[in-house]
């Protein structure tokens, strides 16, 4: 499947996801997970929120990428922009694009497994507690779609530090804003825009993703093995 197709795909298949959890009548659980997840990963990852190098893009992620937020309309102004994307950037740019729509879709499938065992099996509503996650977790049993997940990260983390650093595309964004703001994709064209400037920070990634992905492998292994307190690592 080429680039553009795999971002069309990837698209198509997150609407769905986002539509069955609406259908399901579990849209404010769903935040409540989003939103314990999110403030969780804050909590592992606080020294590298406090960055000055590597701060300003783990923000993004948990502001930007994940979080208990309606993204909607930016899935739709996307799939608007997605042909004109295909042939406006470079086939590695599509290629990062791809892959974190992919990652985005692997997250909502995982959250959505998650969330159904919660609700059904140990009825959650309100209040998540960390023994219940971690039941709920391994009730799952998505240990190796986690792994794929981790391995998206550092995939796109390796493509980041090749688009972030070609010339011309800080440029080419900063461009495009008016247009887009005409045509009513400001909002999308400001995401990019924050996003690339928050890797393009950081000159270079892979410590950035190394320490992550080290420490969500490390706390997945702590819950499979029943650990007490899996969230709780020392960091050094």
């Amino acid at each position: 499947m080429r680039h553009a197709e795999r971002l069309a795909h990837h698209l198509t298949r997150l609407k769905a996801l986002r539509r069955q959890r609406l259908a399901a009548g579990l849209a404010a659980e769903g935040r409540l997970l989003t939103r314990w997840q999110s403030q969780r990963l804050g909590r592992t990852h606080a020294d590298l929120l406090q960055d000055a190098r590597y701060g300003p893009a783990v923000r993004f992620f948990l502001t930007e990428l994940y979080g208990p937020r309606d993204f909607s309309r930016r899935d739709r102004d996307l799939e608007r922009i997605c042909p004109i994307l295909a042939r406006a950037l470079p086939g590695r740019t599509i290629h990062t694009l791809a892959l974190a729509l992919e990652m985005n879709v692997l997250t909502e499938e995982l959250d959505a497994a998650l969330l159904r065992v919660l609700v059904e099996e140990l009825g959650f509503r309100k209040d998540l507690h960390e023994a219940d996650y971690a039941e709920a977790y391994r009730r799952c049993e998505d240990y190796d779609r986690r792994l794929r997940q981790l391995e998206l990260i550092c995939e796109i983390g390796e493509e980041l530090e090749v688009v972030t650093t070609r010339p011309g595309i800080c440029t080419a964004l900063r461009l495009a804003g008016t247009p887009a703001r005409l045509i009513g994709l400001g909002e999308l064209h400001g995401l990019l825009e924050r996003g690339f400037r928050a890797f393009h920070h950081m000159r270079g990634a892979k410590p950035l993703v190394e320490a992550i992905v080290g420490r969500e492998k490390q706390i997945m292994d702590r819950i499979y093995a029943c650990h007490a307190h899996p969230f709780e690592l020392a960091i050094p």
